[in-house]
């Protein structure tokens, strides 16, 4: 497993929301690591914590209480500002529904992510990379679910961020188009080096990471290397 350190360290996480009398608890205490160069995908039901989880990571969120930090980097107790600049700087976010602008072409979706960042590659990279070169002028309305995904891929590493936080990137993508969804998150992962942290009902995804983490009622149920990585092709949904 390609690990040069430890790019996020999360340490005893609750995070309780309160819906009118009632509390909810969505984490219970959990410690968690994502390591440089990391690809690692975490499962569990509805309702066990992975996607707040996610979001505490991506800065999207803040703990009730436990400590977070990124690169020695103190995010426990942030200001607005500080989240906006971890966001701005080092994460990448991709989810379920791709968030694209319908009036803008893939290009220019892309590159308003791009004119944010401080160093980022160019957006007509950026498409290349996940597949795209001869759909940059397309409209989203122009293009299939799997490639509007992509799209949404090259909006969040076209900023080059360390981290790529995904919440059910293949949740309404068909097996066919999921896979490639899932290759391109791999190159990513193994040209680019960025840390990837992958939310997913769908087992199988797992045999992909190199490390598997399982949730459950709030609480890390089980946190696994895996000896036996496969390539997207390789796995059966």
């Amino acid at each position: 497993m390609p690990v040069s350190g430890v790019a996020v360290h999360a340490a005893a996480l609750v995070k309780t929301y309160r819906m009118g009398e009632v509390e909810v608890q969505a984490l219970r205490g959990v410690d968690f690591d994502l390591h440089m160069g990391e690809f690692v995908v975490l499962l569990g039901p509805s309702g066990s914590g992975k996607s707040t989880l996610l979001n505490i990571l991506g800065g999207l969120d803040v703990p009730t209480s436990g400590t977070m930090t990124y690169a020695g980097q103190d995010l426990s107790h942030p200001t607005e500002e500080d989240l906006t600049q971890y966001r701005r700087l080092h994460i990448g976010f991709i989810f379920q529904f791709y968030n694209l602008i319908p009036s803008l072409t893939a290009l220019e979706n892309v590159a308003l992510v791009a004119d944010l960042a401080s160093t980022p590659m160019s957006s007509s990279d950026a498409l290349g990379l996940v597949g795209l070169s001869a759909r940059q002028d397309h409209y989203p309305s122009q293009m299939s679910g799997g490639e509007q995904q992509r799209v949404a891929i090259a909006r969040a590493v076209v900023k080059r961020p360390d981290i790529l936080l995904c919440d059910e990137p293949t949740g309404a993508l068909d097996a066919r188009t999921g896979r490639l969804v899932l290759e391109v998150l791999e190159r990513v992962n193994r040209e680019m080096g960025t840390s990837i942290a992958v939310v997913t009902h769908n087992a199988p995804i797992a045999q992909m990471a190199h490390r598997i983490v399982t949730l459950a009622d709030g609480r890390i149920a089980s946190d696994q290397v895996n000896p036996h990585r496969r390539m997207p092709s390789e796995i059966s949904w």
